[in-house]
């Protein structure tokens, strides 16, 4: 597994002629569209995962109803956001849609640029999008690991998701509720359509932004091992934990960027399979 450096997109159209597959539904998928295409790539979109609401509203909806205890609001992802201010709206009666007082974080560009579109601000944004990126942008925001003691986090994210970050706030003796306020569920496709389209023309690169596009492509062709499948394309993953999620599905050709976001992931591809 290859961890490729973050440089300037290469000039011209370095992906002409290329065939990349992007695993989530093109609603989701603008920006990594966008820079694809305008590299020159066919983009082909095959959505492995969706996003839903969540099972229950019980328990983001006792958070919101408690936000004002809350020192800190968490956001993991864009999806977070959007449902949480989407039922922010819905519950409160206060004609406030914001929060008031809480110190919100980041992790992530995407994820803040979300925040801004929700006319929220965001005080801290871990540049690194990771639960260890984030962990340690809120130590120095605070001034310290001592300083997280007795705070009180509010997360809302996916159903499943990681526990890293709760725990390691928990471990330095905060308060954190990690409600589900959204969930990411496999669609319904006929296995057959995904191994044609792999079958019937050359598939240069496929990329993962997530554990569970990789586990939801294995799941909808019915193969654990997706080594024959993927044998002549790069599996491009967001990160590291995406990468590892790969590796135990079989997957060889396998890059990913040093930071974790969707310029670095196309700068990526663009290094690995493009034309000089």
């Amino acid at each position: 597994m290859e961890k490729e450096d973050s440089k300037p997109l290469r000039r011209g159209l370095p992906l002409l002629g290329k065939t990349i597959v992007v695993t989530r539904a093109r609603a989701q998928s603008a920006e990594i569209t966008n820079r694809l295409e305008a590299c020159g790539a066919t983009v082909i979109h095959c959505a492995t995962i969706e996003v839903a609401p969540p099972s229950s509203w019980v328990a983001l909806d006792s958070a919101i109803e408690n936000l004002a205890n809350y020192d800190w609001l968490l956001f993991t992802s864009a999806n977070g956001v959007e449902f949480f201010f989407r039922r922010l709206r819905e519950k409160r009666t206060d004609g406030n849609p914001h929060p008031a007082a809480q110190i919100i974080c980041a992790i992530g560009p995407a994820t803040a640029q979300a925040l801004k579109a929700e006319g929220a601000r965001t005080n801290v944004v871990a540049s690194e999008s990771t639960a260890e990126g984030a962990l340690a942008a809120i130590i120095d925001h605070v001034g310290g690991p001592e300083r997280v003691r007795g705070l009180n986090f509010l997360i809302p994210r996916a159903r499943v998701a990681r526990e890293v970050l709760p725990d390691g706030l928990r471990s330095l003796g905060a308060r954190v509720d990690a409600v589900e306020a959204y969930q990411t569920i496999r669609p319904d496709i006929e296995p057959d359509t995904i191994r044609r389209l792999f079958k019937e023309r050359p598939i240069d690169a496929i990329t993962f932004t997530s554990s569970s596009t990789v586990s939801n492509l294995a799941g909808l062709v019915g193969l654990e091992d997706l080594s024959g499948l993927l044998a002549n394309t790069l599996a491009v993953c967001i990160g590291p934990v995406t990468a590892e999620t790969a590796e135990k599905h079989g997957v060889a050709k396998i890059v990913h960027p040093r930071e974790y976001n969707t310029e670095s992931l196309v700068d990526s591809i663009v290094q690995s399979i493009g034309r000089s």
